[in-house]
């Protein structure tokens, strides 16, 4: 080799040495970019967010897995997908990248931005480095991890901000947080009148009066809004507003629903109870025992029995249950169908879980067993629906289980000697016995009845037999007055345990021993399996399952054995569900979007951290709504304007990361009441039996309610919606076109629509018309120019004065067309339809 070629060998070796070590200088740059913490930020919430739902543990397309670090780098049915060190190389990076929409992924949803696909390849590129976690060790290991809802409580460490004001409380240090690592920041606060009017109506339902807005507005107390927080909390209005979102999930109604949809003329002293304890703060775990087993956990207690209008809560087939016999077929299924609806309304409620899909088989998306679903129903295998007595003075419900026996035992007594006077003088002595007890004071007519009853007597025979006859009716008039100084008790429809009567078998003749439930082969209860024993879920970490009962515990231990396992500080589902209902009204989604469902088929919290972090703080603060409440409302967060800015409208359109405050529409309960309010009708009287905005119909057979005939001027039905006797089979049409609650499903999250026939119900309806004459006469009533009767129409209504602009248009409309038709304007305006 000549000197020259030698050369360049050597030089090009040189080169070759120094590319290479340029290539590990970049590499180890690039390793040193992507160490665990940004891997964590950007690669793994990435590849959750938009993979797994095709490449998961429920569904993998291609044979490919993207959730955990063994079947990423195992690669799918076409070879691996990471080169790692050479993204260009990887079939992942050229699929995320590819200019084939048939080609490219994710599928669904916009592309990947250019900074995600710049951290994937960098990532790649770098040589797909991925620490472990969790999951990545227990999917090596052939293990699955339990889904996040499912996991123990663990209090989360608050973050800490240096160099900022804006966090009031924790709760905004959480959101912080979550901003930063976005690039975005807060919104500035709303001004105090969007704040009052925001607290009003998410506290007590109810718009604040144009004079209360003003004094808030002026007040220059540093501590006027907590004090207006205090204020709204302890008004009786709470209750009424948190009591309807409450009954939204539990599926309240007051008919049965089904075929015939009979009323039940009983149910309302549920919905008191529901009120009633919100405004009492009751903690959190006695309100979930009271409506599972307050009867027995809490014998004595009027609230103890009403509570459990919520087992009874949900739809009821009169014909399946009153017509058909238990031993027939149509007889078992009614009876699987009512324990299925007793047990989805308790889990669904309390646990945020769809167990309802196990009865036929093992839940597809969750580790809910059918023997799981089973056990669930054995709690409730004695539980019947009917109405039921009690007494709302606390000394006398602690004094009826044992009045009762004894008011039987007279009845019974009162009975035999009635008939052992019929037997020997005949029914014409007994009936004037009973018309002497019903005189009165009227000497003349009790003077001729004793008469008659002395003639009869008379006939009765010997002496002997005359004064025995005497001594009995004696008798009978002591039983009858006796009986009389009972009082009378009230009645809920409620979840009960029957002995049987009729052609209503309840229990039949077991006495109220629960029935057998057996696991049913496909949900068929003509092939039942195995009987099974009451128990809870066996899916949740550090909360057993089972029950200390002995075989054939009666029904009251396995209703209490399942309340405490509902209501433990163990379970992670009843802490974490009730937060995350109560964070969704106060901003119109909750951290976990889907409220009904925190299974893998439910989504994602947003700020899991803060979820934990709340669920902790409200389990070991003694379970207070209202404590509850006023942490959330008082933070920054909260109170932030629904401004949002350029940046958070790229990054964050949906407003997940909470930037700014949501933009929220009232519901129809809100609105309708707020109406009346204005119009100054709204009768503010609390609780009681429901109010009809409608008219029966053919009510001997299947009722029809028929809406279009109730009068909307009736005092009766201008009480808050809450008091609004709730019909399944035929909705409220006006009240369903502003999106009120199904009662026949468990509504989680009402359905937030604005359309077209909202906007005509509100103008046209005739709620709305005969309101809108009543507030225009108000107006009409106090005088003044159209200008002035206009501005009052605003303050009244919106709680501001018009503007310039406002004023002379309405007014010009009112002097055309009248001024109830501008007030019905009025109420249609968005500004009175939202909350802000």
């Amino acid at each position: 080799m000549n000197p020259g070629a030698l050369n360049r060998r050597l030089l090009l070796n040189q080169l070759l040495l120094v590319a290479v070590a340029l290539c590990w200088a970049a590499s180890a740059r690039a390793a040193e970019r992507f160490d665990r913490a940004r891997f964590e930020k950007e690669i793994r919430p990435l590849l959750a967010e938009r993979c797994v739902e095709c490449h998961g543990d429920l569904k993998q397309k291609g044979s490919l897995r993207l959730d955990a670090k063994i079947h990423v780098f195992a690669g799918g049915e076409n070879g691996p997908v990471i080169a790692a060190g050479h993204a260009a190389r990887s079939s992942l990076f050229q699929r995320i990248t590819s200019k084939d929409s048939e080609e490219r992924m994710p599928p669904k949803g916009a592309p990947l931005t250019v900074a995600q696909i710049a951290s994937i390849k960098t990532w790649i590129d770098a040589g797909a480095i991925w620490p472990e976690n969790e999951g990545d060790k227990a999917a090596a290991a052939g293990r699955k991890l339990p889904h996040w809802s499912l996991k123990a409580l663990q209090p989360p460490t608050v973050p800490v901000q240096t160099g900022t004001r804006w966090p009031r409380n924790e709760v905004d240090r959480f959101i912080l947080g979550t901003l930063s690592e976005k690039g975005l920041k807060p919104a500035a606060e709303a001004d105090r009148r969007t704040l009052i009017r925001r607290l009003y109506f998410d506290l007590v339902g109810l718009p604040p009066e144009a004079r209360r807005i003003q004094r808030f507005v002026e007040d220059p107390d540093p501590h006027a809004y907590e004090r207006l927080v205090d204020e709204l909390l302890a008004s009786p209005h709470y209750g009424e507003r948190w009591a309807r979102h409450w009954l939204d999930v539990v599926h309240y109604g007051d008919t049965h629903g089904y075929d015939k949809d009979k009323p039940r003329p009983n149910a309302w002293p549920y919905r008191d109870y529901v009120i009633r304890a919100f405004n009492e703060d009751k903690p959190y775990a006695r309100f979930v025992q009271e409506q599972i087993a307050g009867d027995v956990l809490f014998p004595g207690t009027s609230d103890g029995v009403v509570a459990l209008g919520f087992l009874s809560a949900g739809p009821w087939d009169l014909i399946g249950h009153e017509e058909v016999p238990e031993a027939k077929i149509d007889g078992k299924i009614a009876r699987h169908l009512d324990r299925d609806d007793m047990v989805q309304n308790t889990m669904g409620t309390f646990n945020s879980l769809t167990v309802g899909c196990a009865q036929c088989h093992n839940h597809k998306f969750d580790p809910v067993s059918q023997l799981d679903y089973y056990s669930l129903q054995s709690v409730f295998a004695a539980v019947d629906r009917a109405d039921k007595a009690y007494f709302p003075d606390t000394v006398q419900t602690a004094r009826y289980p044992e009045a009762k026996f004894h008011q039987r035992t007279l009845t019974d007594r009162k009975a035999s000697l009635e008939s052992k006077i019929k037997t020997a003088a005949g029914a014409e002595l007994v009936d004037v016995d009973k018309r002497i007890a019903a005189a009165g004071s009227d000497a003349a007519v009790l003077d001729a009845l004793r008469a008659e009853r002395e003639a009869l007597l008379a006939k009765a025979g010997d002496e002997k037999t005359r004064l025995e006859l005497a001594q009995t009716l004696q008798d009978l008039k002591a039983i009858n007055e006796e009986l009389k100084s009972f009082p009378k008790p009230q009645t809920v429809y409620a979840a009960t345990v029957h002995f049987g009567s009729g052609n209503f078998p309840g229990t039949g003749p077991t006495g109220g021993k629960p029935r057998p439930v057996h696991l049913l082969a496909r949900g068929d209860v003509r092939q039942p399996k195995e009987e099974v024993q009451p128990a809870a879920l066996s899916c949740i970490e550090g909360l057993p399952a089972g029950f200390a009962l002995a075989p054939g515990a009666p029904d009251g231990e396995r209703r209490a054995a399942l309340a405490k396992w509902l209501s433990s500080p163990e379970n992670p589902l009843t802490w974490r569900s009730i937060v995350n209902r109560v964070w969704q009204h106060h901003f119109g989604r909750g951290l976990v979007e889907t409220p009904n469902d925190f299974g893998r088929m439910g989504a994602l919290p947003t700020h899991p951290e803060l979820l934990e972090w709340l669920a902790c703080e409200f389990r070991d603060g003694g379970g207070s709504f209202k404590r509850l409440h006023k942490l959330i409302v008082m933070s920054a967060t909260y109170r932030q304007s629904t401004r949002s800015g350029a940046r958070a409208d790229a990054i964050d359109s949906e407003n997940r990361l909470l930037s700014h405050q949501n933009r929220r529409k009232l519901d129809a309960e809100a609105i309708r009441d707020s109406v009346l309010l204005v119009a100054g009708k709204l009768d503010p009287g609390l609780g009681g039996p429901a109010f009809q905005d409608f008219v029966v119909e053919k009510p001997e057979h299947s009722p029809h309610y028929v809406y279009r005939l109730h009068d909307p001027d009736a005092p009766k039905s201008h009480r808050r919606a809450i008091y609004r006797f709730i019909v399944r089979s035929q909705l409220n049409p006006f009240m369903t076109t502003l999106d009120c609650a199904d009662p026949s499903m468990l509504v989680g999250r009402r359905n937030e629509s604005v359309s077209a026939l909202q906007a005509l119900a509100l103008l046209n309806n005739g709620l709305m018309v005969t309101m809108s004459s009543h507030f225009a006469a108000n107006l009409d009533a106090a005088g003044g120019a159209m200008e002035a009767k206009v501005d009052r129409a605003f303050l009244a209504a919106l709680g501001r004065s018009a503007t310039r602009s406002e004023r002379k248009a309405l007014a010009a409309y009112a002097g055309e067309h009248g001024m109830a038709n501008a007030c019905r304007v009025v109420f249609n305006l968005n500004e009175f339809a939202f909350v802000d």
